[in-house]
């Protein structure tokens, strides 16, 4: 079993990152594999609207010019697929939203290539804004036909400068419980699937 996550943040190696490799640690330790890509420096534009990908129903975006293929092939390879952003105005960040945008017309134009994967949202928040963007991420899942995966409480954590998300102790552990949750509902579905 793999799960991928996106970094959906500006700042590589920074809060979202922090909490996504939270959650690996508890996969991890039910040996299931774990990437992390981050999309800092990132080469991904919004999505243009031009429907090739219904037209041509090849499982890519028509566009080659940006790294979404190559992100699209990693989360097709994956049992699970977890997204974090950063909250900017309350909502995802651009890098985000340009994946989700545009990895979400192409599994609906190829008959939901996301369907019955787990997704997990997670969400970094200086002060306020963070539901919207965790509803934001958990509304992409759910028109995928994705099956969600919460915690014991919303998958938030609270830090604004780099290594602040650190000192959240009901964040972080609600980060390791999410990778729990997540953990069991992969080996159930697996286990299903044999």
């Amino acid at each position: 079993m793999k799960v991928v996550a996106f970094n959906g943040s500006a700042r590589k190696d920074g809060n979202c990152a922090f909490l996504i490799r939270r959650v690996f640690q508890e996969l991890e330790r039910e040996n299931i594999e774990t990437e992390l890509i981050q999309l800092a420096g990132a080469k991904l534009h919004g999505c243009r609207a031009c429907y090739g990908c219904f037209q041509k129903k090849n499982s890519r975006c028509q566009f080659d010019d940006d790294q979404l293929n190559d992100y699209l092939a990693k989360i097709l390879e994956s049992h699970s697929l977890i997204l974090a952003s950063p909250t900017y105005f309350s909502d995802v960040s651009p890098e985000m939203k340009a994946l989700i945008d545009r990895v979400g017309f192409v599994a609906r134009a190829n008959n939901n290539l996301l369907a019955r994967k787990a997704g997990a949202a997670i969400v970094t928040v200086r002060r306020a804004g963070a539901i919207h963007a965790l509803d934001t991420l958990n509304h992409f899942f759910l028109c995928q036909s994705m099956f969600l995966v919460g915690s014991s409480y919303w998958n938030i954590g609270f830090g604004r400068e780099k290594g602040e998300v650190e000192k959240d102790e009901e964040g972080l552990k609600t980060m390791a419980v999410l990778g729990q949750n997540l953990a069991w509902l992969l080996k159930k579905i697996a286990a299903f699937q044999k």
